[in-house]
């Protein structure tokens, strides 16, 4: 059974996540050289600090924020790795026809990983709800259309 869809929407995504999980790791190494850089924290509390609104208490929250969203960023460059994983298996069992079920499987979990609404996760939950929904055509109907039959309706051999 031809799966195109499937294959080019998979595909597709495999695609658009891998470039979001190189740009999360370009946007990773970059917060890192600023979380670092004492001139730069320094500025950014001088910054907080000049806003009235803002009490010492706020501008320590703030900066703890800061501090610890690396981590954040960290656990979501993991989930897009694993989605590419999960992803490229359900694509090695669409292109070699072995289970299609497997594969719709791997592409739900994957688009959940790569972010609940984000395009390559839609796609992903589109190529998943084809695999489950294309049914291969039934082998008996096949067989029928391959024999003749006479004008009377019986089968000639």
């Amino acid at each position: 059974m031809k799966r195109t869809a499937e294959k080019v929407l998979s595909i597709i995504a495999v695609i658009l996540t891998a470039i979001g999980t190189i740009t999360g790791f370009l946007v990773m190494a970059v917060f890192n050289l600023l979380k670092n850089d004492p001139i730069f924290k320094e500025q950014i509390e001088m910054d907080l600090l000049a806003n009235p609104e803002l009490s010492p208490a706020d501008v320590d929250l703030v900066m703890s924020i800061l501090a610890s969203a690396g981590g954040f960023l960290w656990i979501l460059i993991i989930f897009s790795i694993i989605s590419i994983v999960l992803n490229i298996i359900g694509i090695v069992n669409i292109w070699k026809d072995k289970n299609a079920k497997l594969a719709g499987i791997m592409f739900i979990i994957a688009g959940i990983l790569a972010g609940i609404l984000t395009l390559p996760s839609i796609l992903l939950y589109i190529a998943g709800i084809l695999c489950f929904t294309k049914k291969p055509p039934l082998q008996d109907d096949l067989q029928y259309a391959d024999q003749s039959y006479d004008s009377d309706g019986m089968r000639s051999l």
